[in-house]
């Protein structure tokens, strides 16, 4: 981890790829050099309250909330029911001030600029008595000019918040002409209002899945910036292949803010690639957009950037060299990844309406993932290492994608680093989620300042492959969300098209042409521009993504599914284990029916539709001891949710190859979502704070590369066997037959060995359940369980073993109570549990309460009376340590 994070300093500070962040500091003989020098004014501040009546130190980057709890004003904000008792710290306005001095070589430069990358939300900031600026866009980075203003010493910069909540719900009022819904969330997610008013994380204001904190502060860094005679702004490098040439390209684009006129040379140097180019170039006084085109050395050889599981991330290092006439110059680098993306809508042989898939460098990826969330509602708190333990999570179960969802936050750079590093490639919404929004000029003008400079802060990122204009709003429309009266309906529609299409998309077209753009998620993509932008049913499974929830029928059943050309959102609500809601509870919260567990649900019927949709195939706790039967409540929350979740993905994903009933050829499967924002009941397969829950074990297993599917059609089993893999494997399915009261297979069959091609899902075993089970032993539905996996000829296993009930556990017969002991020993740098059970164990699950680390296999169906899995820890641990906390749970010792 050490050596990853001096890489990303060194890329984020040396490299000074995108904008020239606050901390990356050119100082010495590269100030010199650059002409241009950088005066952070990040640290302790003073923050007040609008009455005076708390004055507090303050660190910026921060907010209030966190200020307020590291001064110990407040108590953990997420502590019970803490994010309602704290509603009046979003119900105030507040005031950041610091007083500084400034050395002569930035005051005396001719220009000097006060860049705030991010403030939350709406201020006014005044330096040493006099206004210089407002804000009203978290979004955005802001740029003051300063320079008259600056002192030697004693300079006073003040920036006045005004409450979100307060300012969101005055742009309401003063919107008279016509109502732009939703007024409110829903009354369980115990919000505020108005959110879609302000340029603010939707989420913050509540989400049925996290709490309502609107906060106030400077959530990015604060710096000057001065020159004499110009700065560098943003650098993107976008690579392009000629496919007729097939030749490689780099157009960089260098973004200038000159003081006045200048004429000079740009030399752009691809040193690996023995490539180097010369460029006359002419600025203009003030900011000014200069494109140049590097050809690559047709001779040389250029590896490419892969997503995960499907090769290497390449990179390479481009040296930029600015020489202006009069001798000023900039010489900076950035890393270049070449990788080409498409996204293909097209017809489909035997189903109406078009494909919709990812082609990378040329090879159609199935897009296997989840959606990511805003990691904490207090932005300073997204650690690099909280960044990287949940997206090696991700990468860890063989994921390839995430979606950065419209409702929270544009990623901080660590993030995006990160990804690139990892291979996930990421669906990114533009902050839109959800409603409808108001299109007054002065709102739609901060809406363009954000995606331009979002746009140019991440076009360079390999991993971003997709840009998106906001979740679900066309499908508000469309399906009528908020009860639109039809007189308003075309107001709607024109203002949606004014947002989307007018605004975000053409400015992303004129910024960014190497990946596509979609103006919503769900959407019917080249159909939905078609029927001029929001569609009769965007959630056609003949065209492009789809959301899909249903917490009613029965999530076992994969007929129930829609088979979709790309699902991008799906799920089942789970609690996370007892351990992550300890932290935030007592005693009298430790029940299924306390008014904690009643508060954290934010989600309407939440809690029943979970015990609902459990009751279906298992049966409930039933402990006398009132505390066991809450940890076994939740504990069953993540069985059914790791199992609903396998089912349907597990049914995407062998629907790649095949049109049945005109449907089919699904290309993506991102499941809802990633990670939790506090210690509460979500969709989520990772708990706040990084511990797994059963879902992302199964994640591991159910998005494998190789990966056998076993369901029942009509009384007959099918097995197929689904590759992600570039090249093509000869496999065989082997199914193996257990009693639930047995250890000893009942029988083992195979099919014969197939051609299975990479890149492609085919059915290998079919036959009849009762012909199968009558042949194995007598066997019936509740008496026996299946196992199967795929084998190569060579008879070495390829991909998870994978298990089918034939009848719902609550149903089975001979299941047994099991006596399970665990041995946990050294294992070099991790630890071994030896498990020994007495019975077949469905669902076997280790906990080790809050001993930070992860097993490398969880949840399982054990057949055997023993087993070894490793532990992974995230920190100091030991064997006495892990022995005490760890926990096993099985499905029959619920009841």
């Amino acid at each position: 981890m050490k050596a990853l994070r001096e890489q990303l300093a060194l890329f984020a500070c040396v490299c000074c790829l995108h904008v020239l962040e606050a901390g990356c500091e050119p100082s010495g003989a590269e100030s010199q050099q650059y002409g241009f020098q950088t005066y952070s004014l990040n640290g302790k501040w003073m923050l007040y309250n609008s009455n005076g009546s708390l004055s507090l130190a303050a660190d910026v980057p921060g907010c209030v909330h966190t200020a307020l709890l590291k001064q110990g004003f407040i108590q953990d904000p997420y502590y019970r029911f803490n994010d309602l008792a704290y509603r009046w710290i979003s119900l105030d306005n507040w005031t950041y001030t610091t007083t500084f001095s400034v050395p002569a070589e930035i005051k005396n430069k001719q220009k000097v600029s006060l860049v705030f990358e991010g403030v939350d939300t709406v201020s006014i900031i005044s330096l040493n008595g006099a206004a210089v600026g407002k804000t009203d866009n978290m979004f955005r980075r802001y740029d003051f000019e300063v320079g008259s203003l600056l002192r030697d010493h004693g300079n006073v910069l003040t920036v006045s918040l005004t409450s979100a909540v307060l300012y969101a719900a005055e742009r309401s009022r003063a919107h008279t002409s016509y109502p732009v819904p939703p007024d409110c969330p829903p009354p369980v997610q115990k919000g505020e209002c108005h959110v879609n008013f302000i340029r603010k994380a939707q989420n913050s204001f509540s989400w049925d899945w996290g709490p309502s904190f609107p906060s106030l502060g400077l959530w990015r860094g604060v710096r000057l910036e001065a020159y004499d005679t110009l700065r560098l702004l943003y650098l993107t490098a976008t690579p392009a292949r000629d496919a007729g040439l097939s030749q490689w390209s780099v157009e960089v684009e260098l973004f200038f803010d000159a003081v006045e006129a200048a004429v000079g040379s740009v030399t752009l140097s691809l040193p690996e690639l023995a490539t180097q180019q010369a460029f006359q170039a002419s600025l203009p006084p003030g900011q000014s957009r200069n494109p140049f085109v590097l050809h690559v050395n047709k001779s040389a050889q250029v590896d490419l950037w892969w997503p995960n599981g499907q090769g290497k991330q390449s990179r390479y290092h481009l040296n930029v060299q600015v020489t202006l006439d009069g001798g000023h110059a900039i010489d900076t680098h950035s890393l270049v990844f070449f990788r080409t993306v498409e996204l293909v809508q097209e017809p489909i042989e035997g189903s109406p309406g078009l494909s919709f898939y990812f082609r990378i460098n040329g090879r159609p990826v199935f897009l296997k993932g989840s959606n990511w969330i805003p990691a904490h509602s207090f932005q300073d708190q997204v650690t690099f290492d909280v960044l990287k333990n949940l997206l090696q999570s991700a990468a860890d179960a063989n994921m390839n994608m995430l979606r950065v969802w419209g409702g929270g936050v544009y990623e901080q750079e660590d993030f995006y680093s990160l990804c690139d590093d990892l291979g996930i490639m990421i669906w990114q919404d533009f902050m839109f989620a959800c409603a409808l929004y108001p299109t007054e000029s002065e709102f739609l003008q901060t809406v363009r300042e954000e995606v331009t400079h979002q746009v140019r802060r991440l076009k360079s990122r390999p991993s971003v492959i997709v840009w998106s204009g906001n979740n679900e709003n066309e499908a508000a429309i469309a399906t009528d969300w908020f009860s639109v009266p039809a007189s308003r309906r075309p107001r709607y529609l024109r203002d949606y098209v004014t947002l989307y299409v007018d605004s975000i998309r053409e400015i992303v077209q004129k910024e960014d042409r190497s990946r596509p753009f979609l103006t919503s998620s769900p959407t019917n993509g080249a159909e939905s521009q078609q029927e001029g932008w929001v569609a009769r049913d965007p959630y056609d499974p003949h065209f492009g993504d789809t959301h899909f929830y249903s917490y009613l029928q029965d999530c076992w059943d994969w007929r129930g599914f829609p088979r979709t050309r790309f699902a991008s959102e799906y799920g089942f609500q789970s609690w996370p284990s007892f351990s992550t809601l300890q932290q935030v509870s007592v005693a009298e919260d430790w029940s299924y029916q306390s008014n904690f567990t009643s508060h954290r649900q934010h989600h309407d019927m939440g809690n029943q539709q979970i015990l609902e949709q459990a009751k279906l195939h298992f049966h409930l706790p039933d402990s006398p001891d009132p505390l066991q039967a809450y940890r076994d409540t939740l504990y069953l929350s993540q069985v059914m949710q790791a199992q609903c979740v396998k089912t349907q993905t597990e049914y995407y994903r062998r629907s790649r190859s095949e049109i049945i009933n005109g449907q089919g050829n699904t290309m993506g499967a991102l499941y809802w979502q990633l990670n939790d924002i506090w210690q509460g009941p979500s969709w989520s397969s990772i708990e706040f704070g990084g511990k797994w829950k059963m879902l992302h074990y199964f994640a591991q297993d159910f998005f494998a590369p190789v990966l056998p599917v076993g369901f029942q059609d009509q009384g007959v089993l099918l097995i197929y066997a689904v590759s992600d893999l570039s090249t093509d494997l000869t496999l065989r399915a082997v199914v193996t037959v257990y009693r639930w009261s047995s250890f000893e297979p009942v029988c083992t069959l195979a099919s014969g060995a197939a051609l299975v091609r990479g890149g492609s899902a085919l059915p290998l075993y079919k036959q009849p359940v009762d012909a199968l089970l009558a042949g194995c032993g007598n066997c019936t539905r509740p008496t026996c369980v299946l196992t199967f996996r795929l084998e190569e000829d060579t008879g070495g296993q390829r991909g998870p073993t994978n298990h089918l009930f034939l009848s719902s556990p609550r149903e089975a017969q001979g299941l047994q109570r099991p006596s399970i002991t665990a041995k946990v020993e050294q294992d070099g740098e991790g630890y071994s549990v030896t498990l020994h059970t007495t019975a077949v164990t469905p669902f076997l699950w280790l906990d080790v309460g809050d001993v930070p680390g992860r097993f490398d296999s969880n949840g399982f169906l054990m057949v055997t009376k023993n087993r070894t899995v490793h532990f992974h820890p995230w920190g100091p641990t030991s064997v006495t340590q892990l022995s005490k906390a760890l926990q096993v749970t099985s499905l029959r010792g619920l009841y």
